[in-house]
């Protein structure tokens, strides 16, 4: 009597978390570990109907063999290496007339992000509600954010919540670093290519009614970066009466709603503003060549 015994061992996978120590800061990818298939055929040989079930197998008369599965189809579907998305947060002062919002996404990463939440909490903030919504695969946290019962106006606390944000997402996502100007210096891998401030600054103003005027500003981003502009606007004696600012990957794309006076800016001030920017934008690569 013969019996045929058929097993097939299926692939699985193994997703590593990223750990991190006081001491170290260790990036672990999301590798996937598969095992090979196989298909093990196990004949066994019985003397008699009964003897298997009193007195065991006789070693002689078992015969395994082994053959492996062609697993491409299993595999096909699978990358062992992840692309790192790129990094989008906005901060909108326009979009809610009470409270500033802000927004982050980083590809299909990113959750609640109570960790931030927190983060924000601690400058003493009110997040009063959020949201996460999902689109074209990439997941946008949103946040709420007021201060004393308004909407965020100070550049220095602006400046503040960008950066805890990005130090947080830095700090729980790592394999950031690599996509955010910020990975420079905060990040444990900074940014393989480095954009050439110079051809990256754009600047340009144009009409938004009677009252005020729209001001783009496009720039290698940077610690500080915002306050420069601010100073730089205020220097001139405008008015910054909201803004949006945007840092995706290594670049700063901001918008400012800016007026002189209670009205628009005319051609005039709107040249000496946009050469000023150019200026100060530029100036620190350059002085940094010039060494």
């Amino acid at each position: 009597m013969y019996l045929l015994v058929t097993m097939a061992m299926a692939s699985f996978c193994v997703s590593c978390p990223t750990y991190a120590s006081p001491t170290h800061s260790l990036r672990v990818n999301r590798h996937l570990a598969y095992l090979r298939p196989l298909s093990l055929r196990i004949d066994l040989t019985l003397t008699s109907p009964l003897s298997p079930l009193r007195h065991g197998f006789p070693k002689d008369s078992i015969r395994i063999y082994s053959k492996p599965i062609d697993s491409a189809d299993l595999l096909a579907s699978v990358s062992t290496e992840d692309s790192v998305p790129e990094p989008v947060l906005l901060i909108d002062q326009d979009s809610d007339p009470d409270a500033t919002i802000v927004q982050l996404s980083f590809g299909d990463r990113l959750g609640a992000l109570l960790d931030t939440m927190k983060a924000l909490k601690d400058l003493g903030l009110d997040v009063t509600k959020g949201s996460v919504t999902t689109e074209s695969a990439v997941i946008k946290t949103k946040f709420y954010i007021m201060r004393m019962g308004r909407k965020v106006e100070d550049p220095d606390m602006l400046e503040k919540i960008r950066l805890t944000i990005i130090n947080n997402l830095l700090e729980y996502h790592p394999e950031s670093s690599e996509k955010l100007a910020m990975g420079e210096f905060f990040g444990i891998k900074p940014p393989e290519k480095k954009v050439d401030v110079n051809v990256a600054t754009h600047v340009h103003v144009e009409a938004d009614g009677p009252k005020k005027s729209l001001l783009y500003i496009e720039t290698a981003d940077r610690p500080g970066l915002l306050l420069e502009i601010y100073k730089i606007i205020t220097d001139t004696n405008i008015d910054v009466e909201s803004a949006e600012i945007d840092t995706e990957g290594l670049i700063a794309k901001d918008k400012f709603h800016v007026s002189y006076g209670g009205a628009a800016l005319n051609s005039s001030l709107s040249q000496v503003l946009v050469n000023s920017l150019r200026y100060y934008l530029r100036r620190p690569e350059t002085e940094e060549d010039s060494y």
